[in-house]
């Protein structure tokens, strides 16, 4: 598969010219395409639509109970971007860089709250939903970020959430080169970067089966 296929698809959606066609995208490649950006080209501006169309696949992947208790508030370029980025921690394994470089901060963010009180069964389907959202993004081109450390109280006032928040996902087109690095289970699983390249140590699957 060409290198640049997923982000042409992006062109392709944005567009509304995206045909029919028969070639898919194989899992494993989505899963290695689907990394953590800390850095966004600001030239791509990321759409509501775009964002609903990450957040419906909600509509359909599994909920612990079927309770389908998780809600999400989109977020695009503008004053809203700029609150929630007051209010997140990027690269926390890498507090020396203070990531995101000034000009690559992302600009689109899906927050997801609960409209039910947590539980482990509703932090499971949280999980479930990020993965879930970060594939549909990498499928559509785009790249994300998971964010757990936010100033919830903050976002809580800012946006007027009736929920409570649980996790941010940064939506956007990412400006940074990301390699996985296999290792061993007793080598370390920091990320780290050399020359501009950010790496991400993954155990390899004869260390991970018991």
């Amino acid at each position: 598969m060409a290198d640049g296929y997923l982000e042409n698809k992006m062109a392709e959606f944005a567009a509304g010219t995206r045909k029919s066609t028969s070639k898919h995208v194989p899992l494993d490649t989505l899963f290695e395409k689907n990394r953590s950006y800390r850095g966004y080209n600001k030239d791509f501006v990321v759409t509501t639509d775009m964002l609903k169309r990450i957040v419906n696949v909600n509509t359909k992947i599994a909920s612990g109970k079927n309770q389908q208790v998780l809600r999400f508030k989109l977020v695009t370029k503008g004053d809203d971007a700029d609150a929630v980025l007051k209010n997140i921690k990027l690269g926390g394994m890498l507090p020396e860089l203070h990531l995101p470089y000034e000009g690559t901060e992302p600009e689109a963010f899906i927050i997801v709250c609960t409209s039910a009180p947590e539980t482990k069964i509703i932090d499971i389907d949280l999980g479930i939903s990020l993965q879930s959202m970060s594939l549909k993004a990498t499928e559509m081109g785009l790249n994300c970020v998971m964010i757990c450390a936010f100033n919830k109280v903050n976002i809580m006032e800012y946006f007027g959430l009736k929920h409570e928040p649980l996790a941010i996902l940064a939506v956007g087109k990412g400006a940074e080169s990301i390699k996985l690095k296999p290792i061993s289970v007793d080598e370390s699983r920091a990320y780290y970067r050399i020359d501009g390249v950010h790496y991400v140590p993954k155990v390899k699957l004869d260390d991970i089966l018991i």
